[in-house]
């Protein structure tokens, strides 16, 4: 393809579009662009393709005796068994893959004021979870976003319909529990998220928003093969003598012929990146996406991160009030078997005899002087620690000693009858 000059472009090259770009309008607005987006600009998100023999998602499916593998999305189908779209849902659910440096791009045109649309055929709402605005998005084959009844088209929840997808509704029943398929709670229809069919017509949007492409100053096409049609017609709406870029692994769709056509070749997020640099915005584009990163297993779910302070000090609330009535009942336990056992010593309480002063014993017992009452300390000691109120050096549990505990080292203290014997064994030996 031939970089000479136009009159639109200094040169059919990347730099030549950077230059574009960032010259303002003839009445100082910035250049307005429309972006035509495809599959490949999420293939290094790790989402799985369709028909790979073995990995692709048709051949995932398999075990489900489908007709013929679009079948998973042919609405008469669906609506006869909705099994196999929602087994193929679970692997696209929204959150489990992260939206690429180029979804993060198409984010960086909107924040500088270039993004005039977004036309994707992807479903996987990674440009929504990029940071693009919605309303500057065109989701032509709908997406996961949203969710509605088949028959009365009522709106489903969609944080319960993320549940469903992801397995979640049906967790702890056993790894044998069914799939649950989402019901209409007004009419009990079907439900499913609202991606294009096979038989349904195209989002309403989709429509409304064609008369922006021949507004725009500048169209970007990425990650597409432009077979699929009406998307494929889009590039064609452009007004005439204005740039079109390819960010591709491959020529498609005539793109190149036209003069003010660049073709440039390889992965799309290297497309972007060199873009970017042309531009002088790869720092921030790699900032931008770096925001997009998942959480790891060890950090905070992005649901735990939304929630304001006051609901985190509610649920803190909760679990200390938990913890209180915990330590109540424990404390009820210690007073009865206190009292219990207290009620047993003072029966068997040795007495003093006339002559000596001398504590007697019986049979049973042995000797013990004035204040060797407190061997029995250690018992009570065992005791709080054994219902709960003593904290453990490794434990997770608060600590408890400012709460009213029986007093461990008293006369009036107890211990169980089998250690106290254990114990009048050794002041035996101490006292001749």
């Amino acid at each position: 393809m031939s970089q000479a000059p136009t009159k639109v472009l200094e040169s059919r090259d990347l730099k030549g579009i950077a230059k574009f770009l960032g010259a303002p309008k003839p009445d100082g607005s910035k250049k307005q662009v429309v972006v035509l987006a495809g599959a490949g600009i999420s293939t290094s998100a790790g989402i799985p393709d369709f028909r790979s023999p073995g990995t692709g998602l048709y051949s995932n499916l398999a075990r489900f005796n489908l007709p013929y593998p679009e079948a998973v999305f042919a609405i008469d189908f669906f609506e006869s068994n909705p099994y196999p779209f929602y087994a193929l849902a679970k692997e696209l659910a929204p959150g489990l893959y992260r939206p690429t440096p180029t979804h993060s791009f198409i984010d960086l045109l909107s924040q500088k004021g270039h993004l005039l649309k977004c036309f994707t055929q992807n479903i996987d709402t990674l440009e929504r979870r990029a940071g693009v605005p919605p309303e500057k998005i065109v989701e032509a084959h709908g997406s996961f976003a949203t969710s509605s009844c088949i028959d009365c088209k009522k709106p489903f929840d969609d944080e319960r319909m993320g549940r469903i997808i992801r397995g979640e509704e049906n967790a702890g029943k056993g790894h044998k529990a069914r799939m649950e398929i989402p019901k209409c709670d007004s009419c009990g229809g079907l439900v499913k998220p609202d991606i294009v069919f096979f038989g349904e017509g195209l989002p309403k949007n989709f429509f409304e928003s064609l008369p922006l492409i021949p507004k725009a100053d500048l169209v970007i096409i990425m990650g597409t093969s432009l077979m699929v049609q009406p998307f494929a017609s889009l590039a064609t709406m452009a007004a005439p003598e204005v740039p079109v870029l390819l960010l591709n692994l491959e020529r498609v769709g005539g793109i190149g012929r036209e003069p003010t056509d660049v073709v440039h070749l390889g992965p799309c997020d290297q497309g972007v990146r060199d873009l970017c640099e042309l531009m002088g915005w790869e720092s921030e584009l790699e900032d931008l996406w770096a925001l997009t990163a998942l959480p790891s297993p060890s950090s905070p779910s992005l649901e735990e991160a939304s929630k304001t302070k006051a609901e985190r000090d509610a649920e803190l609330e909760k679990e200390l009030e938990k913890i209180s009535e915990a330590i109540e009942a424990s404390l009820r336990v210690s007073d009865e078997f206190a009292e219990e056992t207290k009620a047993e010593l003072d029966a068997e309480k040795p007495t003093e005899t006339p002559a000596t002063g001398e504590v007697g014993r019986s049979k049973e017992h042995e000797v013990y002087k004035d204040g060797e009452w407190d061997e029995y300390g250690h018992h009570l000691d065992k005791l709080t620690a054994k219902i709960g109120l003593k904290q453990d050096a490794n434990s997770d549990v608060p600590d408890t000693s400012g709460v009213a505990t029986p007093k461990p080292r008293s006369a009036s203290s107890s211990a169980p009858s089998e250690s106290r014997e254990k114990d009048t064994d050794k002041l035996e030996k101490s006292n001749p």
